[in-house]
């Protein structure tokens, strides 16, 4: 007879193994599926964020900024050091165990909170309540029953018909958080989030990165006006050559490196690089689900298709993360899971899409929440806009890190904030007030009138809410 739950979750990313705990602290029976292994072959927990994304490329992020911070930035401190090297190997030794360390934590949480946890890869084979799903570990199956299924199962790298990745030459993300050695050319196409911060971390390293953006503009997502500096700063400054507008044509792996050919409005060109990075976006991972079985329904992206709670056209089926609709955020899918155990339980679980920060974790670091400006034009809003640079911020002159700035807009009429988006010294953590000042309705003026702390960086939000009043005091 097959083991029978109250939920199951397929995926233990973020958003799948934050929904199985939180559906287990409610008293429900949970089982969590996932089929990730590590480099050793060894089960894994935490999906790509844990395991291949966000926490081990913040970790070299972090190696790569000291490492910078070592060749460049400690004279001007009166700190002098000599003979500075990278021993990658440790670099990458330090990497994985802060990985381990993670990926094992969420077994010991789903011990704790009693979570059965199975590895495999979990398909629909049933329809009807209770599901039957079917975990398939190799040639081994089981079949087990849920009232209720979280499908979180996220998302994949992209992949180029013309670029096949094979994690030596040509690598996705994966690859190219475990190069062995600095490479002397390193070719990145796309200047998105991934592409820009393993771009980052090579170039600190000892790299020459060229990245080749499709797109005419660059970070379109973004404020028109954060973007502009961001290009500014990163080609200006970290070095990084950035060309926009590109249609890649041939690439061509050998030996030893890759050589593309693109073109670009000014006419045709050919790179040669030794590795290659291919960070075109994602897409999700939906396809081994057995969806035709039970009839969940699929957008033509792959999407699965869910409504404001997360709720798929089948009953008591939902499906969360990068997945569905909405930002390919681990933080999304985390509340996501989180709202969805919830409203499984009888309680009412939302989240707010409109409030999602955005964060790319480069240096000076890029957030942002609510509308850009653009979008604001775009709607005729009637709002205005406050703004300070950090190089006007006692605290960011203290640590030596000054470009940048803080926009803030707000509704013309109520002062309500609309969006608020930086690009400077420690965005990522920044960001949260404004984060909280939007979910509660606050006006610019509320954040005017709060007392921020001396020397601090978040006074460059303080006086950008000022700004919107044209009452900025420090500039």
């Amino acid at each position: 007879m097959a083991k029978s739950f109250d939920v199951a979750v397929i995926g233990a990313g973020p958003g799948g193994y934050t929904a199985a705990i939180r559906a287990a602290q409610l008293g429900l029976s949970t089982v969590c599926i996932d089929e990730w292994k590590n480099a050793r072959g060894k089960p894994s927990l935490g999906g790509t964020c844990l395991n291949v994304g966000c926490i081990p490329s913040k970790a070299l992020l972090e190696s790569s900024e000291n490492y910078e911070r070592a060749l460049h930035k400690f004279a001007e401190h009166g700190i002098t050091v000599k003979e500075v090297s990278m021993d990658i190997a440790t670099m990458l030794a330090r990497k994985d165990k802060i990985v381990e360390t993670f990926t094992g934590g969420i077994g010991l949480l789903f011990r704790k909170n009693k979570v059965t946890s199975m590895h495999g890869r979990g398909r629909f084979i049933g329809g009807g309540i209770p599901y039957q799903i079917e975990v398939r570990n190799a040639e081994a199956a089981e079949v087990i029953e849920a009232k209720h299924v979280i499908i979180a199962t996220g998302s994949v790298p992209r992949q180029l018909p013309f670029a096949p990745v094979d994690n030596d030459r040509i690598v996705d993300n994966i690859g190219a958080l475990a190069l062995a050695q600095v490479p002397r050319r390193l070719g990145v196409i796309g200047a998105g989030v991934i592409g820009l911060e393993m771009g980052s971390v090579w170039k600190r390293l000892g790299s020459q990165v060229t990245v080749l953006e499709a797109l005419p503009g660059f970070l379109q997502a973004a404020d028109e006006q954060v973007a502009k500096e961001a290009l500014r700063v990163f080609t200006k400054v970290v070095g990084l050559d950035i060309r926009l507008g590109v249609k890649v044509g041939d690439v061509k792996p050998s030996k030893t490196g890759v050589t593309v050919e693109y073109s670009v409005p000014s006419g045709e060109q050919k790179a040669e690089f030794d590795v290659l990075v291919v960070a075109v976006g994602r897409a999700p991972q939906s396809a081994s689900l057995g969806a035709d079985t039970v009839g969940l329904q699929l957008d033509g992206r792959g999407f699965i298709k869910v409504d404001g709670h997360c709720r798929t056209n089948l009953a008591n089926v939902y499906a969360i993360g990068d997945v569905v609709r909405g930002p390919m955020l681990a933080h999304k899918s985390s509340e996501e899971g989180v709202a969805v155990a919830e409203t499984i339980a009888g309680q009412a679980g939302h989240v707010n899409l409109d409030t999602v920060p955005w964060v790319i974790y480069t240096a000076p670091e890029i957030a942002w929440v609510g509308k850009t400006e653009q979008e604001l034009k775009a709607e005729g809003a009637d709002y205005r806009t406050g703004q300070f640079p950090f190089i006007a911020n006692g605290r960011a002159r203290a640590i030596g890190e000054t470009a940048g700035f803080v926009k803030m807009l707000a509704d013309a009429k109520t002062d309500r904030v609309l969006g608020v988006h930086m690009i400077g010294p420690y965005a990522s953590e920044l960001i949260a007030e404004a984060v909280v000042a939007m979910e509660f309705g606050a006006a610019a003026e509320d954040i005017a009138r709060i007392v921020h702390a001396h020397p601090t960086l978040t006074e460059a939000l303080h006086e950008a809410a000022l700004g919107v009043d044209k009452r900025t005091i420090n500039l």
